[in-house]
């Protein structure tokens, strides 16, 4: 058997390269990532709930460089071009006094306005003040609502909202949103709906169509609603937070569809720095109107 030789010295190994060597991290989010308003918020991470990720992901214009004065020029701009194009846009929603407007509000999640105005025609024949809803029969209550959808939650909310006025505020409905969002099925967004409406108070209320019109419009960029709310509030006079909120609404419903958005009569198209704007002779495919 062949004995074997000394092995040879192994090769010599190159200084190992140092972190700093290898040049620094790239920045998180690419350049897509937000700027401005929306930094702070994307450096955080912030959670997206399935259905906020839908709505972003049907086009939200990418960040640019446009100065907060520019912004604030351009979005007054759009307000007085979608103003000529819808006169007198306002809420859709039926009611006659601020309960009506609430129970209405509550009935419109995920529901268009008409079957809202067709189920509180008779609704609310029936149910006149707080105490009707707080002491309703919850199953006679979802008959009543059945067609609006989610109609054992929606009882719910509305029977709780009507002990809830009841318990606390002598059974009128306030005119303060820190106390509207304590009312069982009222948010912030139902809250500004009835403040605005209802009360008169300037409140922009952020739906669906408002948080998807405003990011294509290049307005606001965010992955939850109260940012948009928020950073369109910086953007327009506080006089004008309603009918700001009528206007990208309407504008939502009979224009910038979620789908596919008829860009080619768009009344705005030139102010609007979304890159996926339609051209003419695509068909739009509508949703219905829903409140969201």
């Amino acid at each position: 058997m062949r004995a074997k030789g000394p092995k040879g010295p192994k090769a010599a190994r190159g200084p190992k390269r140092s972190k700093a060597a290898t040049g620094p991290k790239k920045p998180k989010g690419g350049p897509g990532a937000p700027v401005g308003l929306a930094a702070s918020t994307a450096a955080k991470g912030p959670k997206i709930s399935t259905r906020r990720a839908a709505y972003s992901g049907r086009g939200a214009t990418a960040a640019t460089t446009e100065s907060d004065s520019a912004r604030i020029s351009r979005a007054a701009e759009i307000l007085a071009r979608l103003d000529t194009t819808y006169p007198g846009a306002t809420i859709e929603l039926a009611f006659s006094n601020p309960l009506e407007l609430v129970v209405a509000t509550i009935l419109s999640a995920q529901c268009t306005d008409e079957r809202v105005n067709a189920v509180t025609a008779e609704l609310f024949k029936h149910y006149r003040r707080a105490e009707d809803y707080a002491r309703a029969d919850p199953a006679v209550l979802e008959r009543a609502i059945h067609s609006t959808g989610f109609f054992r939650a929606k009882a719910r909310s509305l029977i709780g909202m009507g002990k809830a006025l009841v318990e606390r505020h002598g059974g009128i409905v306030p005119d303060a949103a820190d106390a509207l969002v304590t009312l069982p099925g009222v948010g912030r967004k139902t809250a500004h709906v009835v403040l605005g409406n209802a009360f008169g108070v300037p409140a922009l209320a952020v739906d669906t169509h408002v948080f998807r019109v405003s990011q294509r419009l290049g307005l606001a960029r965010a992955d939850d609603a109260d940012e948009i709310h928020d950073q369109l509030c910086a953007l327009i006079p506080r006089a004008q937070w309603t009918q700001a909120t009528h206007l990208l609404i309407i504008h939502g419903r009979r224009t910038c569809f979620a789908r596919r958005p008829e860009c080619p009569r768009c009344a705005v198209r030139a102010l609007c720095p979304w890159p996926d704007k339609t051209t003419e002779g695509e068909p739009a495919l509508r949703g219905g109107a829903k409140s969201g």
